[in-house]
């Protein structure tokens, strides 16, 4: 069915082609506007009478689109050219470059997302005397597409050529660059078979010569099936390569095609009937050496980010909480050592648990990202009450038996409150996409399972690095002062940070839920303190704990009862910037003005986007320098989720915000670093 499916795009597309045909190839053609913009050349403009000239159809697409290879895959159509020639003169086959890979929905293509150029060669006349001129035309019928759109596109374009007895040798340099990246002849013949369901392809290729990224590009239609994984291995001075057998299972009488070992560098394969061998251990065409370091990379990437989101204003805030346990510590190793391990478990246990649920939902076909719980009014209304529960202890309110007095906690090691507080210090960072993390993660969504969840279990041991390492390095622990009554005063002063995350939340819990669900939040947290208040005034007495068990039960209720807002707030445009709401629709309209644009994906709980809005995006001068240059300015709000933000960051391979994001007028995207500054945003611009 899905087969059938593609035929029928591919008909439909190539009948939409064919329809504006009527006009003889002579006519002359309006300024062309088209996405991808062709022009003819010649290597020469002069040329001997019987010489062989070669001609090139330079094709340009527009940011964002693509042309199509010879067998352009799943779906699209092949190039048509009609030539209009002086009498005697004939024009070759088109030659094409090594094309690329583009899986849109499933679906491969085989396409040119960059300037690409299409050779042929011109038999001049035999005839042709010299002094004359041979003017040349041609219509190209062509398929340019987008990863959403298809647009059949006709260009008509000439050149001419001057016939001379003795020319000048000079020729345009430029064709030797399209030369090089045409597929090079392979000289001896590839062996194929289907068996099984299954093609298999022998491919006679030196053992010494290096391989990057192979794959087989078949030129011959319905050899393969497109989509399907290629699987290869080296065997001695072969590479077999096998990959799914299309639905119908009918063998062509011959298989031709590219074999790509470089990007850019692509040899022609030509395959006869044959026995084939199937490959000693299949695995997918990335070597195992290949995929080792792509996850080795990922995984240091997340361990590094990790360890600088310890500072990171998000994070902050919680580990004040560990701080204060290991100064109470003092000398003691054991306890030291078994806080940091316990700790460290609490922090890669939330990290591993977020990730699985994370790639779990992903699979399911949601959008969604990292930090994808605080998206929910009542995740953030229980951090609400949780953070501020905190605080008030800090502060002094009430006392929690656990870590009331320093010495019962060296006494106990406060293993179950490190591990807690790990747990917590893990579930508040994740707003936060710090420095290497964003690449780290993105590489993440597209590991297998087990190489993802290691990633993430890296993320997490980046971040408890710090407390690991001084539970088992002394020298570094000693250089913590020593416990007394400076541990008081500081656990106050440390109260101030949690106040201002709960003020914090309580912000967030009003962008999402409304004034009401934020009101209704204060006033649980206020109620939740003057019983706290009630406890901690009779600490000593074992009553005082009696309101806690209605008060945690109606805390609980207050979490699911969390008003929510009909409708997320909708972002406009507004602010210095006058930027306005993200969308791609938006967004290829400015880029196709040509105008430049800013880009930024955002969040109310992203503790990071709002520092660097107020800090950089929302000064005056960044503002002054973007109207200078007329730069449009495009904000996604990822508060409460948003199923397109989600895509887009997925296809800029990151999974949560900040991101930041420059179109210069005809580029591709540049990706900003996640802290901003305002000289940076200037000089960006000028």
């Amino acid at each position: 069915m899905r087969e059938w499916l593609l035929r029928l795009s591919t008909f439909v597309w190539l009948a939409l082609a064919l329809a504006g045909q009527s006009a003889p190839a002579q006519s002359p053609q309006p300024k062309q506007d088209n996405a991808v913009r062709v022009s003819l050349l010649a290597e020469t403009p002069q040329v001997w009478p019987g010489e062989t000239v070669t001609l090139a159809f330079k094709m340009q697409p527009k940011p964002g689109w693509h042309g199509y290879w010879k067998n352009p895959g799943d779906a699209g159509i092949e190039n048509r050219v009609e030539w209009a020639l002086p009498q005697g003169a004939s024009a070759g086959p088109l030659q094409y470059p090594v094309p690329s890979r583009l899986v849109i929905a499933g679906i491969m293509n085989y396409v040119y997302e960059r300037d690409y150029a299409l050779l042929s060669e011109l038999q001049v006349p035999e005839a042709a005397a010299p002094g004359t001129t041979l003017p040349i035309r041609a219509r190209l019928d062509y398929l340019a597409c987008t990863d959403e759109i298809c647009v059949p596109e006709t260009a008509t374009v000439a050149t001419a050529l001057q016939v001379v007895a003795a020319k000048d040798p000079q020729r345009n340099a430029v064709f030797d660059a399209y030369r090089q990246a045409l597929p090079k002849l392979l000289g001896s013949d590839a062996a194929f078979e289907l068996r099984d369901g299954r093609f298999r392809l022998a491919i006679p290729l030196p053992r010494d010569l290096p391989l990057k990224d192979p794959y087989f590009f078949p030129a011959t239609d319905g050899a393969l099936s497109y989509s399907a994984i290629q699987t290869s291995a080296r065997d001695g001075d072969r590479l077999l390569i096998e990959v799914d057998a299309p639905a119908n299972g009918a063998a062509p009488a011959a298989v031709e095609g590219i074999l790509k070992v470089d990007e850019g560098l692509g040899l022609w394969v030509a395959a006869k009937p044959g026995p084939v061998p199937p490959l000693p251990n299949p695995a997918e065409f990335s070597a195992a050496a290949g995929a080792a370091s792509g996850v080795l990379a990922a995984l240091a990437g997340a361990l590094l980010g990790g360890l600088l989101l310890n500072i990171m204003p998000c994070v902050f805030p919680i580990l004040s909480l560990k701080a204060l346990s290991l100064a109470r510590v003092g000398g003691d190793e054991r306890a030291a050592r078994r806080e940091a391990l316990a700790y460290t478990a609490g922090v890669v246990l939330v990290c591993l648990t977020l990730g699985a649920l994370l790639l779990g939902l992903r699979e399911g076909g949601a959008a969604i990202g990292w930090a994808f719980q605080l998206q929910d009014p009542r995740v953030i209304m229980f951090l609400l009450l949780l953070v501020t529960v905190i605080a008030l202890n800090l502060a002094g309110l009430f006392e929690l038996p656990a870590i009331g007095r320093g010495e019962r906690l060296a006494a106990s090691g406060g293993a179950g409150g490190a591990f807690w507080t790990g747990a917590l210090a893990a579930f508040i960072a994740t707003p936060c996409t710090g420095p290497f993390m964003g690449a780290a993660l993105g590489a993440a969504l597209v590991l297998p399972t087990a190489a993802a969840l290691a990633v993430f279990a890296g993320l997490g041991l980046g971040l408890a690095l710090p407390f690991l390492l001084l539970g088992f390095v002394p020298p570094l622990r000693r250089r913590l002062p020593k416990p007394g009554p400076w541990m008081a005063r500081l656990r106050r002063v440390m109260s101030v940070p949690m106040f201002l995350t709960a003020l914090a939340l309580a912000w967030t819990l009003g962008r999402q839920a409304g004034v009401n669900g934020m009101t209704f939040g204060i006033a649980v947290c206020i109620v939740l303190a003057l019983i706290l208040w009630w406890v901690g005034r009779r600490q000593g007495d074992r009553r005082a704990w009696l309101p806690l068990a209605p008060a945690a039960l109606a805390s609980a209720a207050a979490v699911l009862l969390v008003p929510t807002a009909t409708e997320p707030a909708a972002a406009k445009a507004q602010g210095r910037l006058a930027a306005e709401p993200f969308s791609e629709a938006r967004l290829a309209s400015l880029r196709t003005e040509g105008r430049p644009v800013f880009v930024y994906f955002t969040a109310d709980w992203c503790v990071t986007c709002k520092v660097n809005e107020k800090a950089a995006l929302e000064q005056e001068e960044v503002a002054s320098a973007f109207a200078s240059r007329k730069v449009a300015v495009l904000v996604g709000d990822w508060t409460r989720g948003d199923a397109e933000i989600g895509r887009f960051l997925e296809s800029q391979g990151r999974t949560g915000v900040p991101l930041y994001l420059y179109y210069a007028p005809g580029g591709e995207a540049k990706i900003l670093p996640q802290v901003l500054t305002t000289g940076q945003l200037i000089r960006l611009v000028s």
